[in-house]
């Protein structure tokens, strides 16, 4: 009997029912809610990868409802591997909060206990909400998930209670909620032409024609302002930098890639063959097109940056930009091959940056909480020597770096191989050249953060002592960085099951 069932319910039950243990506040009810999270959600990535992996794409009827009504769950490699993704990088950033709020006497009175309070029910509801778009099989569960994993991660960057965080998190919450307006006018647009918000029956249809497209593009602009896409980033670098450092690693690792989910699902499992194929491929040009100047743009203002957060909060602006870059190449495929399938490089670089970048970009955010907590200062500059008091906290952030730049044999390496492929294998120039322009750009600022970390201009006094635990969680993601490398196999013949398909 499969176990697709079980493993479905623990992807978003389990979390959810770590977050209302959490509530209960306490130090006791906090750790336990975060082990309870991070457990289950480990057990149920585990699972679900196997019986995928086993039996091919998974259907669940959650209390055995059917449509219209019933909820509906699908998983297939995609979905396994974003499942999967997020369970690590979940469960390291948990094992790092756990250190980083500390012990907290009164959980009621100062800033940081209000952090230590509420950080680990909000990222349990949070992680629960991400697994739940994951296995979404229709449209209006996808939408009831966003805006929970919207809210969450709004009130995650309040916690330091200071103006510029509560301003922050407040743009942030006024951009969810409006991608998230977009999004269901195209939901009830769809259903009032087709009758049904299921995702494998919209794709069944084929939708076409003026509604669909009205539909898709408020989708899209909806989910692009929550995924923080050039030109409708600004939310970003604020929320980011003002989020605690386990908050902003969630944010910039794992939220902003589950509404880039959402646009893949919609453009390559629900509309890519309904749509006329001139409109298709313009707009995913200029998809593209947007990708490319984020690179750039991104990559420049990160150049500028004297906030290490903010520096690391650019960087996910350009890093992004390759995820849409993926789109352009999709439909470009070398001569000879087949007309009707996708560039399987382009596919699996995209995606497999997503998951390069997600445990990269942890990785540095949780480098940069442990330097910025010994130093107690957020300023590139106040890390001065700070490599030779936090070696590995340093080697952290630099492995990380060093894959979002491209280096081998880095994760990062294999995807914008992957993406160079499929720009040279079509004959795309362009495209080639920016994504290498990119890994400099990256390369320029991880050195510099690099010189002023091992440069020793003046050493900061009190210089506090980092918890062993939080520098173990952080080469943790940057050491799984590099064997993702190595081991670049497995995850991609996960993702060959059903991902790159229309759904079958």
């Amino acid at each position: 009997m499969s176990g697709a069932p079980l493993w479905t319910t623990v992807a978003v039950m389990g979390p959810l029912v770590a977050g209302i243990v959490a509530l209960a506040g306490g130090r006791r009810a906090l750790q336990s809610g975060l082990v309870l999270g991070s457990a289950s959600s480990l057990a149920a990535a585990w699972g679900l990868a196997h019986t995928i992996m086993d039996e091919g794409v998974v259907r669940h009827l959650l209390g055995g409802w059917g449509r219209p009504l019933g909820i509906e769950l699908y998983v297939d490699g995609l979905a396994a591997v974003m499942i999967s993704v997020t369970a690590v990088v979940g469960s390291v950033v948990s094992w790092y909060s756990s250190a980083y709020f500390g012990d907290v006497a009164d959980l009621r009175e100062s800033p940081a206990a209000r952090g230590a309070r509420f950080f680990a029910p909000l990222w349990l509801f949070l992680w629960s909400a991400m697994n739940g778009i994951y296995v979404s099989g229709d449209m209006f569960n996808l939408y009831v998930m966003m805006e929970v994993l919207g809210l969450s991660a709004a009130a995650i960057v309040t916690l330091a209670v200071t103006r510029k965080a509560t301003l922050a998190g407040m743009r942030y919450l006024f951009i969810s909620l409006a991608g998230s307006m977009l999004f269901l006018l195209g939901v009830a647009l769809l259903y009032a032409e087709y009758g049904t918000l299921s995702l494998e029956e919209l794709a069944a249809m084929n939708p076409g024609g003026a509604t669909a497209g009205w539909a898709l593009s408020a989708m899209t602009v909806g989910l692009l302002a929550k995924t923080a896409l050039f030109p409708l980033h600004s939310w970003l670098p604020p929320a980011h930098a003002g989020a605690p450092a386990p908050g902003s690693a969630i944010l910039s690792a794992l939220v902003v890639k589950a509404s880039f989910y959402v646009i893949v699902r919609l453009w390559m499992h629900v509309f890519g063959y309904g749509l006329p194929a001139a409109e298709a491929e313009g707009a995913l040009l200029i998809l593209g097109t947007l990708g490319g100047i984020a690179i750039i743009w991104g990559s420049l203002l990160a150049l500028r940056q004297v906030s290490l957060k903010r520096l690391i909060a650019y960087s996910t602006v350009a890093q992004i930009g390759y995820l849409f870059v993926m789109f352009p190449l999709l439909a470009e495929l070398a001569p000879g091959a087949d007309p009707d399938a996708w560039n399987l490089n382009a596919w699996n670089g995209g995606i497999y940056h997503l998951i390069a970048h997600a445990l990269a970009k942890a990785a540095m955010f949780l480098a940069a909480g442990s330097m910025t907590y010994a130093v107690a200062d957020d300023a590139i500059e106040s890390i001065s020597g700070v490599a030779h008091r936090l070696p590995m906290s340093f080697l952290a952030f630099g492995l990380g770096g060093l894959s979002l730049a491209g280096i081998p044999p880095s994760a990062g390496y294999v995807s914008k191989w992957l993406l160079l492929n499929a720009a040279l294998e079509s004959g795309q120039w362009f495209w080639a050249g920016l994504i290498a322009l990119g890994g400099l750009l990256t390369l320029a600022y991880v050195l510099m953060v690099g010189r002023y970390a091992v440069q020793i201009r003046h050493s900061p006094e009190p210089f506090r002592t980092v918890p062993r635990r939080m520098e173990w969680a952080a080469i943790t993601l940057a050491v799984l960085t590099v064997a993702l490398g190595l081991r670049a196999v497995e995850p991609l013949a996960l993702l060959s099951i059903g991902g790159a398909r229309p759904w079958p």
